[in-house]
């Protein structure tokens, strides 16, 4: 039996132009709210920190100094 990647988060190795992944899943975890986000939608992560950010707001307060 083959198993679904649906439902399940993916593990990825972020990189400055893209990402690869690790372990198959169909979304990953936005590190700061918690939120789904899915493979295909995924546009903003950090490369130092290899973390996924839900949004480009979220991304750039999750970046800056004062977080």
């Amino acid at each position: 039996m083959l198993m679904s990647n649906t439902d399940r988060p993916a593990r990825l190795h972020y990189m400055a132009n893209g990402f690869r992944v690790l372990a198959p899943g169909d979304h990953v975890v936005c590190a700061v709210s918690g939120e789904r986000i899915a493979l295909e939608d995924l546009r903003y992560w950090s490369v130092g920190a290899q973390q996924a950010y839900a949004s480009a707001e979220i991304a750039t307060r999750a970046m800056s100094p004062a977080h």
